[in-house]
């Protein structure tokens, strides 16, 4: 294994928050029963509970990582907010990425569980917006991104303002003092991370969200995916942080990385495939059905040289992965890296084990930060709030 000489380029090719080409690595921890040694296999020893999600989030705690995603979908496992409190408590560095359905929790009341866990966590915390239909109902697009976008502009007032005075279609909220929702970090809060390619996804988070999510695709798509946002970003005088949600598998060798795909795949029943994606809420979403198309287009399950799609055979989301050894793992995230992105949230299956296995190969050649210690909403010393010195009225 040798190490390569990169030249970067001066700077990205798109408008971005975070010019520096230091990058947040991020886990996963399976908290919607998604972990398998062989995909589409049922396991009971990586069933999707409190202690088997706790070990990936500690272990992904030990090993350095600077987020960990905490997933959220009407599943069996563990339900992100209240998990995340615990977690909180038992580590020692990693931010926890917590995904929150907009419009499960009224928003004066999610900005105060946001808030108890910030405090908790001492600002070990980020917020992944999810506006899919919320359990039970069907809703347009158009609805939930309006829902969302009301929820977050009042999240926003909470942690800035001293009151709250919202009107819109969905919420209504007027509050005299928002002194009980205030968070430990400051600045704006706690980061938002966002994802969608839909226009409605894209323009909520270009007026509202620090970091735009995407899914694996040829780096062309991404490209341009890239470019849009960060313009429409600048058309509300914003600029945005890009992110990539995508699985790892990482060997010390081409060849016995292309073996653990093979692996992966090689007790996949086609019709169990389609069910588990089936089970998730965002399986007909418009980044589901662009991967699987990518992926019929390709005629293959690589899209390009070392990103492998065969993920998505049985996973409704994020549907592809990285392959390779080392170095072309390294070469592949800094040519991410090159095009702007600075946030990578990364997976593998088992989950704890090729989490393991990346901080082996890979963590230690990347020049790591975390975003919102960047950003400065995580405060170097104690802030005052309500909660820690602020003068109690």
């Amino acid at each position: 294994m040798s190490s390569q000489t990169i030249t970067p380029p001066a700077k990205p090719p798109v408008a971005i928050r975070t010019e520096t080409r230091t990058i947040e690595t991020a886990w996963f921890s399976a908290l919607c029963g998604d972990d398998y040694e062989y995909l589409g296999v049922p396991d009971g020893r990586l069933r999707s509970s409190y202690q088997h999600c706790g070990d990936i989030v500690r272990t992904a705690d030990r090993l350095g990582y600077q987020n960990i995603l905490l997933p959220s979908s009407w599943q069996a496992g563990q339900e992100p907010l209240p998990f995340a409190a615990a977690m909180a408590a038992q580590t020692k560095q990693i931010n926890q990425l917590v995904a929150v359905r907009m419009g499960e929790i009224h928003p004066p009341m999610l900005a105060r569980h946001i808030s108890t866990i910030d405090h908790i966590a001492e600002g070990r915390l980020t917020i992944n917006i999810i506006s899919s239909d919320l359990p039970g109902m069907k809703e347009e697009s158009e609805a939930r991104y309006q829902r969302s976008r009301e929820a977050i502009q009042i999240l926003k007032q909470c942690w800035t303002q001293e009151a709250v005075d919202f009107e819109g279609e969905f919420y209504n909220v007027h509050l005299a003092s928002t002194e009980p929702v205030k968070p430990w970090q400051q600045n704006g809060g706690p980061l938002l991370y966002f994802g969608g390619i839909s226009p409605s996804a894209q323009d909520l988070c270009a007026e509202h969200c620090d970091v735009f999510l995407m899914w694996p695709e040829t780096e062309e798509n991404l490209a341009a995916t890239m470019k849009s946002m960060s313009e429409k970003a600048a058309a509300y005088g914003r600029t945005i942080d890009f992110g990539l949600r995508i699985h790892m598998i990482v060997r010390e060798t081409e060849a016995e990385a292309q073996a653990a795909a093979d692996r992966l795949l090689s007790k996949l029943d086609a019709a169990k495939g389609a069910e588990i994606k089936a089970r998730a809420q965002d399986h007909q979403s418009a980044g589901v059905l662009r991967q699987d198309a990518l992926r019929a287009a390709a005629g293959s399950d690589y899209l390009e040289p070392h990103l492998w799609s065969g993920v998505g055979r049985a996973r409704s989301g994020c549907g592809s992965a990285l392959v390779g050894d080392p170095d072309q793992i390294v070469a592949k995230l800094e040519r991410y890296v090159d095009m702007g992105m600075r946030a990578f949230i990364m997976s593998g299956y088992p989950h704890q084990e090729e989490c393991e296995l990346f901080a082996k190969y890979v963590l230690p050649r990347l020049k790591t930060g975390k975003l919102n210690i960047i950003q400065e909403r995580q405060p170097k010393e104690t802030p005052v709030t309500p909660l820690t010195t602020g003068e109690r009225k």
